[in-house]
């Protein structure tokens, strides 16, 4: 009878259907990355027979020689490149936030662009610049292969990240804190150092355990220009790959996962502590033209510009060019894949089907999942579980989740066996992986969505689903469209969440450019680099495009009469 009841009533019907797609979402994460956690725990945890191992796997991985000073090496360039990327950042989102520099726009895409490459591309281009045959090679002496080729390398895949926290935390001042500075005849240093700083102190140690973070997961820098200087995220990886030590691999991958650990609880007791900075009667700051300063931020910001195009034009010009820097005649012989070892054009077409797969599947269930959660009726206990899951993922580094994936999918015992090797268990992957951060987006537009939408939906006994399709979508079309390409470009460019993951037949181009550099086709390397660089930017074109017509046909609530 009340099943029957149910189905007579349109609005109960569809908040059965919604708590029923909360508990398949759930399962799915469940699936996706509690799974491969629990068994990458499992596999440090137990010997091969199934025993408990207790901490002695863990104490004669602390008893080898050379691991504290691997741990000592890992720990070092990753706060060195925290130390140097941050305040280079700083400066960089200052320039555009608090100056009157002309063409912020343009230096902003530029201060972005890492993001569209691999983070092996940086490793390359050292190699050109710095490297025993390289354009500079006197200025480092085959130094570049160690210590600073990590670290130059690694503050160019870190960069951009540190750089969008920094946006945001510059984005909004209180014009009267600087009114009243400059009335008390505050220096412009005492300005920065007593207003500016302190309110963007949040942002700058979030920047700071970012950087950190990533620089200690990521092995494509290590593993291009490391040379003898090894890390933990190569060292994992060399245990899996080269040794088929799953169990030393594993227990390496959950120390990788302690600083992300550290770095989410820290952030979110940062979160609690912060205070509003912009308030009911806070007047917006805007920056006044002031050639003292702005001559000199320009000149910097010219530099890190400078910088990061020379690293993206050695790779590009590389590839197109017979031998760097000796034989610069151009030609196109770098690109024939097929007869190079790495995957050849299959391994492109790969990709680009990963990111098509990720980015559409993974748009509808992230959007899809945080609406869920912040338009429907919350339960007692679902809607923590969901909530914890989704913010999971971020604290989980790309590494660990591959590993922890093939470890669980690739087991006899696990019904879902038939996904380990296949393009759909790379799109899972690359989903979970890539979760927080387009949930987030997608929970901040729904946030400013007036709940009355759901109540008048409500009262005109109009079904859940059709408010969704009808208002709630087209409203947040921007932000659907940011996580597209978010979800688009970060599949195109990952290698370290599925460098376990792939067959000959789903080999990814990301891979295949650390396959061709083991095999010693640095130029093959370098032009599969900017193949996955070029795709990127058109992809991110096109999607910039097609959202200026949709947003102009849905978004017309949104302008001033």
């Amino acid at each position: 009878m009340l099943i029957a009841a149910a189905f007579t009533r349109p609005h109960d019907l569809g908040q059965l259907l919604a708590t029923g797609l909360k508990w398949l979402l759930l399962c799915a994460l469940s699936l996706g990355l509690v799974g491969p956690l629990l068994f990458i725990m499992g596999q440090a945890a137990f010997t091969s027979d199934g025993r408990w191992a207790g901490l002695q796997p863990l104490i004669a991985l602390f008893s080898n020689a050379n691991f504290l000073p691997m741990l000592g090496r890992s720990v070092w360039v990753s706060g060195v490149t925290a130390l140097v990327t941050v305040p280079l950042a700083y400066v960089f989102a200052y320039a555009l936030q608090r100056s009157c520099i002309p063409l912020k726009g343009a230096w902003r895409g530029i201060g972005l662009l890492p993001l569209l490459a691999p983070s092996l591309l940086p490793g390359i281009a050292l190699i050109y610049l710095f490297g025993n045959q390289g354009l500079f090679k006197e200025l480092m002496d085959g130094g570049i292969y160690g210590f600073w080729g990590i670290l130059l390398g690694e503050v160019f895949y870190t960069f951009p990240h540190a750089l969008m926290i920094l946006l945001s935390a510059l984005s909004q001042a209180d014009a009267r804190l600087y009114d009243a500075a400059n009335a008390m005849g505050a220096s412009r240093w005492r300005r920065f150092t007593s207003v500016t700083l302190p309110a963007t102190r949040y942002g700058v140690f979030g920047a700071l355990c970012l950087v950190f973070t990533l620089t200690i997961t990521d092995f494509g820098v290590p593993k291009i220009v490391g040379g003898a200087y090894s890390v933990l995220a190569v060292e994992a990886y060399k245990a899996v790959v080269g040794q088929q030590q799953f169990g030393r691999g594993a227990l390496i991958g959950l120390l990788l996962l302690v600083p992300a650990l550290l770095t989410f609880a820290v952030d979110g007791w940062l979160q609690r502590r912060q205070r509003a900075q912009t308030t009911s009667r806070s007047e917006p700051y805007a920056a006044r033209p002031d050639w003292r300063r702005d001559i000199p931020i320009l000149l910097a910001l010219l530099a890190i510009c400078g910088a990061i195009v020379l690293m993206l034009a050695v790779a590009m010009g590389a590839s197109v060019v017979k031998l760097w820097p000796y034989n610069l005649q151009l030609t196109w012989q770098h690109y024939d894949f097929d007869n190079m070892d790495g995957g050849g054009w299959l391994a492109y077409r790969n990709s680009l089907r990963l990111a098509c797969g990720t980015s559409v599947i993974g748009t509808v269930v992230v959007f899809g999942g945080a609406w869920l959660m912040e338009k429907t009726r919350r339960t007692v206990l679902l809607s923590p579980l969901l909530r914890m899951l989704c913010f999971l993922p971020m604290a989980v580094p790309g590494l660990v989740l591959g590993l922890g994936s093939l470890l669980f999918f690739n087991h006899p015992a696990n019904p879902f066996n038939f996904l380990y090797g296949t393009m759909s268990l790379l799109v899972v992957c690359s989903v979970v992986h890539f979760y927080t951060t387009a949930h987030l987006t997608a929970v901040t537009a729904l946030k400013q969505l007036d709940p009355e939408f759901e109540a008048a939906s409500l009262s005109l006994k109009v079904p859940l689903i059709k408010t969704f399709v009808r208002v709630t979508v087209p409203m947040c079309l921007p932000q659907l469209l940011e996580i597209f390409r978010y979800l688009f470009v970060s599949s195109m460019t990952t290698v370290s969440a599925v460098i376990f993951l792939y067959r000959p037949d789903t080999v990814l181009a990301s891979v295949a450019v650390l396959n061709m550099d083991d095999a010693g086709d640095v130029g093959p390397a370098a032009a599969m680099s900017t193949l996955i660089l070029l795709s990127s930017a058109l992809a991110s074109l096109l999607l910039h495009l097609v959202a200026r017509g949709a947003v102009a046909r849905t978004q017309g609530w949104r302008r001033t009469r």
